[in-house]
């Protein structure tokens, strides 16, 4: 069963794309894989407590991409390929790092600013 309940809502993403991010993250990860079982909508909705139309948007979207599957009345898979995994994993850090770059340079931040602070951050964060 693909888990939910270690995602964090943030202000400033529609919740139904940090959905979609969640279970790349995971795909990219290795920890979701082709075949995992997905929470029912009802039981997403009310573990997020999030409007159920917002899951059902995050689930089609994510079957429109090829990464779920789903019938009516019944369970949603994960339905991938080792290709679009392997594609995801090579992926899904370059978009997000260069995300990241994006808004640090939006907000100012020089390069040296910006790797000063991922190791201040890398630091604190490692045991």
């Amino acid at each position: 069963m693909v888990r939910f309940d270690d995602l964090h809502l943030r202000d400033g993403t529609p919740i139904y794309a940090q959905i979609i991010q969640h279970l790349k993250a995971g795909i990219a990860a290795g920890t979701v894989q082709d075949g995992d079982e997905l929470p029912s909508r009802r039981t997403l909705s009310a573990l997020l407590g999030v409007n159920p139309n917002t899951i059902q948007k995050a689930f089609r979207l994510l079957e429109e991409e090829g990464l779920i599957s789903s019938r009516t009345g019944s369970k949603s898979y994960v339905c991938l390929s080792s290709e679009q995994s392997q594609a995801m994993q090579q992926q899904l850090p370059h978009t997000q790092t260069q995300d990241y770059i994006a808004t640090m340079r939006a907000m100012g931040l020089t390069r040296s600013q910006t790797v000063a602070l991922i190791e201040a951050l890398w630091k604190e964060d490692t045991p």
